[in-house]
């Protein structure tokens, strides 16, 4: 089932939590809202649910408007980050919650209700322990378990709510990987929150980019990482560098280098520029391969198990970057501290802005090098 959100807005008190917020969510996606603390991403999550009510706006699944409908009308499947088992029910009677409490009309057998709760638990590779309480299982059990009570109802769609935040690192990975599957197995919509720029990536069909109550991209993972639409999406995803310089008619200049671009906006002024590039696309050598290498310090060397990072210093204007490296590429080059390499700054995106009109002039405006 589809999910589309058209012109929300919602606030408490002073705050606005969301300004104006349009998306549309496919049918059998796995759509990640992905953003910093404070961006609005569980305020949308909780008005798909039912859990909050917008201001302005309306929400629709399968273009029928469920703005108003109660939250037990929109068969929607709800998992918290924190699990919210009942640790005084067993496994198997926290799974079969939602099917129990329904009313006797729509309630499943006794029968159908066992056979639907050892089906899931199979499902979610936890049988066996259908007798046990859930302070008997690890985190991973716990949150596989809050899965399965939010597939017993049999819902449309499946919102989670940073659903392993509360797990250390090698179990996220592993519920990852899980999650996936299950989503590939189950065709069903998931739309889930997450502040981890990784797990988005690695987990998520489309991505939704939010800051401030607004979304700022929407895209595949790919789209996102390698064409952000702003800067914010840009620092957001990932480790970046900044060069701070000057454009004038048409072209850039960072220290000596100069670049050249391709935005017609950009002739005939002059206007502060900013460049952002990753850091695994810095290129380095022990001596300049061509004309657009520059000089660099080596300030600081991170082993960090295969990837390599350098701490440099752009001798021409004092800027501190960072390069990562491959550990065979640093084993080849063997760089040290306080040495002099040469750098080669490839696929930077320049954002500028004009001081006139205060808005961005475009976004980001890709360039060819040339000294």
């Amino acid at each position: 089932m589809s999910i589309e959100v058209v012109n929300i807005t919602k606030s408490y008190k002073n705050f606005t939590a969301l300004h104006n917020v349009s998306l549309r969510i496919p049918e059998g996606e796995l759509v990640a809202l992905l953003g910093p603390s404070g961006s609005g991403k569980t305020t949308l999550l909780r008005l798909i649910a039912g859990l909050e009510q917008p201001e302005e706006g309306a929400i629709l699944f399968h273009g029928e408007d469920n703005t108003n409908r109660d939250v037990r009308e929109r068969q929607v499947g709800f998992v918290f980050q924190h699990y919210a088992l009942f640790r005084h029910m067993t496994i198997f009677d926290n799974i079969a919650f939602g099917l129990t409490v329904r009313n006797r009309k729509t309630r499943p057998t006794k029968q159908e209700i066992k056979e639907r709760v050892h089906s899931l638990l199979r499902l979610v590779q936890l049988d066996g322990l259908a007798h046990r309480y859930p302070s008997q299982l690890s985190g991973g059990q716990r949150q596989r378990v809050a899965l399965a009570r939010a597939l017993a109802v049999e819902p449309k769609f499946l919102l989670l709510d940073e659903p392993f935040g509360a797990l250390d690192t090698k179990v996220r990975q592993e519920l990852r990987r899980w999650l996936r599957h299950l989503h590939e197995k189950l065709g069903l919509t998931i739309l889930f929150v997450t502040h981890d720029q990784e797990e988005a990536m690695e987990l998520a069909d489309q991505v939704v980019v939010m800051n401030e109550g607004r979304v700022e991209q929407v895209g595949s993972p790919e789209e996102i990482y390698n064409h952000p639409a702003n800067p914010f999406v840009y620092s957001f995803l990932g480790r970046v560098n900044l060069f701070r310089g000057r454009v004038r008619d048409g072209k850039v200049r960072l220290g000596e280098a100069e670049f050249e671009t391709e935005s017609e906006n950009l002739r005939g002024g002059e206007w502060p520029a900013v460049g952002y590039m990753r850091p695994h696309d810095v290129e380095i050598a022990l001596s300049a391969q061509d004309s657009q290498f520059v000089q660099a310090q080596v300030q600081h060397i991170s082993l960090l198990g295969p990837i390599i990072r350098l701490d440099l210093k752009w001798l021409d204007t004092g800027e501190l970057f960072e390069a990562e490296l491959t550990r065979q590429r640093f084993c080849e080059l063997d760089p040290q501290e306080k040495s002099t390499v040469y750098v080669k700054l490839n696929n930077l995106s320049f954002y500028v802005e004009t001081p006139q009109e205060k808005t961005p002039l475009p976004a980001f405006i890709p360039i060819q090098a040339s000294f």
